[in-house]
């Protein structure tokens, strides 16, 4: 098993911090990919973060009120060692199929 940290990532709209509002994980917990972690908030908005992975939750950083630096440490997942580093999948890029239509002029003398 691997050690797979997730930190804040950035919003967007230049912002550089976010408020912890609520955790919806507990450490221990199974989470799977694309499911909400935990609730923040901004100078913008209120937002709930996905699991950027399947993994198990080892550690949260940050209590309800604490204040995340984007980049920082947010949340640590463990996860089997063959899928640590892989967060999505990569499309493959395949050459595109092209297709020929050949006709026979039978009209020629």
């Amino acid at each position: 098993m691997a050690e797979l940290p997730f930190p804040l990532p950035d919003l967007g709209e230049g912002l550089i911090e976010a408020t912890v509002l609520d955790w919806l994980v507990a450490e221990g917990d199974q989470v799977e990919r694309n499911q909400p972690l935990v609730e923040v908030e901004t100078t913008k908005s209120a937002l709930e973060l996905p699991s950027p992975q399947s993994g198990k939750v080892l550690k949260l950083y940050g209590e309800p009120g604490d204040v995340i630096k984007v980049g920082e440490p947010l949340i640590v997942f463990e996860v089997p060692d063959d899928t640590a580093g892989i967060v999505g999948t990569v499309p493959s890029e395949e050459a595109p199929k092209r297709r020929v239509r050949l006709s026979a002029n039978l009209d020629e003398d």
